[in-house]
């Protein structure tokens, strides 16, 4: 019971981890590119907000899956059940999707949203054509998160 409750917690846990430290590193990308329009053009402080925090939704998806784990385990809410090794590794192996395409979408929807950026510094009409570029990236993000939902939903404890 102890390595499956274990590898179960380390399943939650590499979700917000990964996906976590993918939005942190996407945000600081576009964040920077931001930063140097304002120092220029307070005035569009709105747009780049919304391009600047659109790489924060991967942690977001992480943390959810990590909710997902930890009712389904009973810390949350309930009694921990009997959890083998083997239910154990299915639970880690099922918040892998949004982990890994947590991390990896972020740092590139961070650096399209930094492009982004320079376009609405010399395009302000431009606005929307990059937030529609940025969110192409979160596709595979969501991807994962659909992903890790299935398949926690398809593991019996």
């Amino acid at each position: 019971m102890e390595l499956g409750l274990g590898l179960s917690i380390a399943g939650g846990a590499l979700a917000v981890a990964l996906a976590g430290m993918g939005s942190a590193i996407g945000i600081g990308t576009a964040g920077e590119a931001a930063d140097g329009v304002l120092s220029e053009e307070p005035g569009k402080f709105g747009n780049l907000l919304i391009l600047v925090a659109l790489p924060g939704t991967q942690g977001i998806y992480g943390l959810v899956v990590a909710f997902l784990v930890m009712q389904k385990i009973g810390i949350i809410g309930g009694t921990v059940p009997e959890i083998s090794a083997y239910q154990g590794l299915q639970m880690l192996f099922a918040c892998l999707p949004i982990a890994l395409t947590g991390l990896i979408s972020a740092i590139h929807q961070g650096k399209v949203s930094a492009a982004g950026v320079g376009v609405i510094a010399k395009q302000p009409k431009a606005f929307m054509q990059s937030v529609i570029f940025a969110t192409l990236v979160e596709t595979y993000a969501l991807f994962g998160l659909v992903a890790s939902i299935f398949f926690l939903n398809g593991i019996t404890l």
